[in-house]
């Protein structure tokens, strides 16, 4: 075999070969090499480092983010979520989808969308229509925000707030001229002062409240809800809370202004409202007391139409209180200015209605008539031999009270087994009766509800109240309004705290729970939140909404909802509002355009919770003072 050597031409040629394949190793590495380094050091020249003053920017400083729409509500160390990244609002990038809504001229400033004075006037006076529920239609809605009056102040703290008002706030003085001699209101200085009158209790509230408990027990825990139609400003709600009995104060937007608007600014339960044609919107059986003192319905007319009503919604063995005329028309005949054979005809009247819907009359005494109505309809089986009217009703649901007429028939009350029971059974006394499970539960009427779901949500609302109070600190707060209240288990968790709850049930809920709220001792009504509550601007201080906009994001336009909580909440006032993530950043660039500062917390459960709550406040501003007149 040949034998190569050192100095052959082949053995020349594999070494060049062996010296470039090594030049083309160390040509690479030192590439790589040199990339590396040159990565290395870009990344320590462009990152700085983190001093104090950055991580002060973290915590939720409110004064560096006045131009934004988050406030600082709990402590500086709870971190704020930030969704911008991943949950982007579908919204044009116009300038419109960023705008702030204007603000409505000065003279909306008491607008009542769906009690609207002139709109009312288009519909007949008779029974009074034109004063019911007449929301606008499409092309008469208004999209801007209803500002405070110029000189707007933070009402009076409860109780102080129950006997003052500040003028600049309602300021109208036509009530304190109007009802001067029988004490309703009176203007001092830069106030108003409401001494506790009323037409037939100028002496006070107080000593009226007092002759009634003469004649019921009105202390003991066995009355706890009340109703007291045409309130005036609600005097008698005003003064029964210090016996524990809470009311729902009604009147309509009439001639005397403002008479709810006053009531809710001294922090006394009360709504817009009229006895005309439609059921009041609350459930059957809720009430345990119905007041009238000098309301002016017609009690005997119509086929005893409105007394019937009051029987639907009185639970059984309730009392009907009457003061006014034709009671005592013996006395007062020449001061009414009527003939004591025709008020004589009218307490006559009522007697036979009365009579006819099975209530027994339990005292009259001077000004004061009371009935009372029976605890079940066993010992009433004679109703219809004996009279012609009211007939039974014959609605399969007498709860149903959006929208629906009235009838001069008597609701027919659960059977019971025995005289002695009490129809759709009985509930516990004030302040047990708050979270003993509500007789509508333990009967079963109130579909995927029992018992011990009901405990499941006290102990739930229990620990949503605490989480609350970590994260929000929330001051100043006397009227409340929880938007979607279900089993009210929001107001239960307040209950030791100097505040009341207007429990509203959506009519669009998969669930009729406003009896079952009623049937614990507390109040609330039925809305459609597609159309605008019935109460005055600026009347709330706190509104709670758990999962509402889910319900309605599908009916309606949701902007046009928190346009009306705009309206009805307080310069300085909070929305609470628990929703997805997706909902409530649709939520927070809307309440954004109407000046609103919020912050998206976490689920009580912690980040994982696909539910998330939205704290916000309206901030304070008034309509320009040059408008003012």
């Amino acid at each position: 075999m040949a034998k190569d050597y050192p100095a052959s031409p082949k053995a020349q040629h594999l070494q060049e070969s062996k010296k470039q394949r090594l030049t083309y190793i160390l040509v690479v590495s030192s590439l790589c090499v040199a990339f590396y380094v040159l990565g290395a050091w870009q990344n320590t020249t462009m990152t700085k480092p983190v001093g104090d003053s950055a991580i002060s920017r973290v915590d939720c400083d409110p004064v560096a983010q006045k131009d934004g729409s988050v406030r600082s509500f709990g402590s500086a160390s709870e971190n704020v979520l930030d969704f911008d990244a991943h949950h982007q609002l579908n919204l044009n990038d116009t300038e419109a989808a960023v705008q702030q809504f204007p603000a409505c001229s000065l003279n909306f400033s008491e607008y009542t969308p769906c009690e609207d004075r002139p709109r009312g006037r288009r519909f007949e006076r008779d029974m009074l229509i034109y004063r019911e529920r007449h929301c606008p239609g499409k092309d008469e809605q208004i999209r801007c925000l209803i500002p405070a009056p110029p000189k707007y102040k933070n009402p009076f703290k409860w109780p102080q707030s129950r006997d003052f008002a500040w003028f600049d706030n309602i300021p109208h003085k036509e009530l304190s001229i109007e009802k001067a001699v029988q004490n309703w209101i009176q203007v001092e200085g830069n106030k108003f002062r409401f001494p506790g009158g009323g037409t037939m209790f100028p002496h006070g509230a107080d000593a009226y409240i007092d002759e009634i408990a003469k004649l019921i027990p009105l202390s003991g825990g066995n009355i706890r809800t009340a109703i007291d139609t045409g309130c005036g400003v609600a005097s008698w709600g005003a003064y029964l809370l210090k016996r524990n009995i809470l009311t729902m104060s009604f009147a309509p937007r009439d001639t005397h202004r403002a008479q709810v608007q006053f009531a809710l600014e001294r922090g006394v339960p009360a709504i817009l409202g009229v006895m005309g044609t439609q059921r009041l919107p609350y459930p059957s059986r809720a009430f345990d007391m119905a007041h009238c003192s000098r309301c002016l319905i017609p009690w005997g007319g119509y086929d005893g139409l409105y007394l019937a009503e009051v029987d639907r919604i009185l639970r059984p063995g309730g009392y009907w209180i009457h003061s006014g005329p034709p009671i005592n028309w013996r006395t007062h005949h020449n001061g009414w200015q009527r003939t004591e054979k025709e008020l004589k005809q009218e307490q006559d009247k009522i007697e036979d209605v009365a009579r006819s819907l099975c209530w027994n009359k339990v005292a009259e005494k001077e000004d004061l008539s009371i009935w009372q109505k029976p605890k079940n309809h066993l010992e009433c089986a004679n109703i219809k031999k004996k009279y012609k009217i009211p007939l039974i009703c014959k609605s399969d649901n007498p709860d149903a009270a959006w929208y629906k007429k009235m009838e001069s028939c008597l609701t027919p009350l659960p059977e019971v087994s025995n005289q002695g029971s009490i129809a759709g059974g009985d509930v516990e006394k004030w302040p047990e009766r708050a979270f003993a499970v509500p007789p509508r539960v333990k009967r079963g009427t109130i579909p995927g509800i029992d018992g011990k779901k009901f405990e499941e949500d006290k102990k739930l609302w229990e620990k949503r109240l605490g989480y609350y109070k970590r994260a929000t600190p929330i001051r100043e707060v006397r009227n409340v309004m929880d938007m979607n209240a279900n089993l009210g288990g929001f107001a239960a968790s307040l209950i030791k705290y100097p505040v009341w709850v207007m429990n509203v049930v959506p009519v669009n809920s998969d669930k009729d729970t406003l009896g079952a709220i009623y049937e614990r001792g507390f109040i609330g009504t039925y809305q459609d939140w597609c159309e605008a509550f019935s109460t005055y601007p600026r009347t709330y201080d706190l509104l709670h909404a758990d999962n509402l906009f889910s319900i309605y994001q599908d009916r309606c336009d949701i902007t046009d909802i928190l346009l009306e909580m705009d309206r009805i909440l307080r310069p300085e006032g909070t929305a609470i509002i628990r929703d997805t993530v997706d909902v409530l950043t649709k939520v927070q660039a809307i309440g954004k355009r109407m000046r609103w500062e919020s912050r998206i917390l976490d689920h009580e459960d912690g980040p994982f919770n696909p539910e998330k709550v939205l704290v916000a406040v309206k901030t304070y501003w008034t309509a320009n003072p040059s408008e003012h007149s």
